[in-house]
């Protein structure tokens, strides 16, 4: 639901990997970011369209067409309908399709489950198939919310397929309690995922020092990770110890980059 930019750093490391040893396959870092970006995106546009007085409401998000809300089923439904020609968002990115989005309580209610289908969804011309269940877990043993996240699904560009799942933790460590002020809203993240690359290779992926992350800041501010082929080199992405900017070190076979962003 954040625009996590751990992403662009696995795509950096896929091109440092390749600067310092061509042997290396960085094809599982640069599929797993993209799908790790497109299914973070498909919350996000569910969550600009929430409330916390009924769970969904009509918000204005650039390219939406409609969206329809039916509450006298259960659980209740939504369908996000960007239309059938690609549109350009105020995000910058590209989309179609429809997000058809089933809820049964508000976003912050213990027990709520929230289920998000893509149907000839496409984004940056990309096809996203699956689901992805966000399960408000309630309080954990320090009084904060924290929520189970599952995706499983594909992306599929250009004829070939990515399969991708992931299974994290999602935790409310600061700003809960100003509803009213999401700037102030703080996480942290963690668990694993898995995938299949596009030539058909498996990779793991594992979050070994939870991911943390500030509404008020536009990168992680620190946490650590890793993506590692069947047949490769585990390649760990370091974010720091808590300031907001954009650098973050890799390290491969104890050799250590530094990356200031963009770079």
């Amino acid at each position: 639901m954040k625009r996590i930019l751990l992403l662009s750093a696995v795509v950096a490391l896929a091109v440092l990997g390749c600067k310092k040893d061509q042997s290396w396959d960085n094809t599982a870092a640069r599929d797993n970011s993209t799908a790790e970006n497109y299914f973070s995106d498909m919350f996000a546009v569910v969550n600009n369209v929430s409330q916390n007085t009924s769970g969904i409401r009509t918000y204005f998000y650039s390219c939406i067409d409609t969206v329809i809300i039916d509450t006298t089923v259960s659980p209740r439904t939504a369908i996000i309908d960007f239309g059938t020609d690609d549109c350009i968002g105020i995000d910058g990115k590209v989309r179609k399709g429809k997000l058809n989005v089933t809820y049964t309580g508000r976003y912050r209610d213990a027990g709520t489950v929230i289920t998000i289908t893509p149907e000839n969804y496409y984004v940056d011309g990309s096809l996203v198939q699956g689901t992805k269940t966000i399960t408000n877990m309630g309080l954990n043993g320090s009084n904060q919310p924290y929520y189970h996240i599952v995706v499983n699904g594909t992306v599929t560009t250009a004829g070939t397929t990515v399969t991708h799942l992931s299974d994290r933790t999602r935790t409310w460590v600061a700003g809960y309690d100003t509803a009213d002020d999401w700037f102030d809203d703080q996480y942290e993240i963690s668990g694993t995922g898995s995938g299949i690359n596009r030539l058909g290779n498996h990779y793991t992926v594992a979050i070994t020092t939870p991911l943390h992350v500030e509404m008020i800041c536009p990168w992680i501010e620190s946490g650590e990770m890793s993506v590692t082929p069947d047949d490769g080199t585990a390649r760990v992405i370091n974010f720091g110890s808590g300031a907001c900017n954009p650098g973050y070190t890799i390290t491969v076979n104890g050799n250590m980059v530094e990356v200031n962003g963009g770079d």
